[in-house]
């Protein structure tokens, strides 16, 4: 089964929302996650909860985020899953630091998988959660599509 992770700064808002959106698509057909390269929402060695309105993005398309903390992106994460997506270059300069390197290509941005591009705007700055939720919703389903016509799925 294909194992993907989704990363962000924080693990509340970005990064959570493609976990929870790319279950929603996927089902059981793959094994999805997601990590923060921060250190800032994790507090003695726990996590926090995803932030608030990103959680009601979520609910307002019938996808509930119970339960899920931050947890803190490392090394051993790049041997354990096929596909880390990072939501933004900040997150991937992050990812490759804390990876050093990428020599299996595993590494990829989340709007590489849409006709946009482009980065995912962190909601935690621009207020805009819909805007967040598009964006990650229509990398999940251009992902998808690259996983099902890969043979990945």
């Amino acid at each position: 089964m294909t194992k993907i992770l989704f990363v962000c700064l924080g693990n509340i808002c970005r990064s959570p929302m493609a976990e929870f959106i790319m279950k929603d698509l996927a089902g059981d057909r793959l094994e999805i996650a997601s990590a923060a390269t921060g250190y800032d929402e994790i507090i003695n060695g726990v996590g926090n909860p995803v932030y608030s309105p990103a959680a009601a993005e979520l609910k307002k398309h019938g996808i509930s985020c119970a339960g899920k903390r931050a947890e803190k992106l490392l090394r051993h994460h790049y041997d354990q899953y096929d596909l880390i997506i990072g939501m933004d270059n900040n997150n991937i300069r992050n990812m490759l630091g804390i990876f050093g390197g990428d020599p299996e290509g595993k590494v990829k941005r989340m709007m590489d998988f849409t006709d946009r591009g482009g980065e995912v705007a962190d909601p935690w700055f621009t207020r805009k959660f819909d805007v967040t939720y598009r964006d990650v919703h229509d990398g999940c389903v251009g992902l998808l599509r690259y996983l099902e016509e890969n043979g990945l799925i």
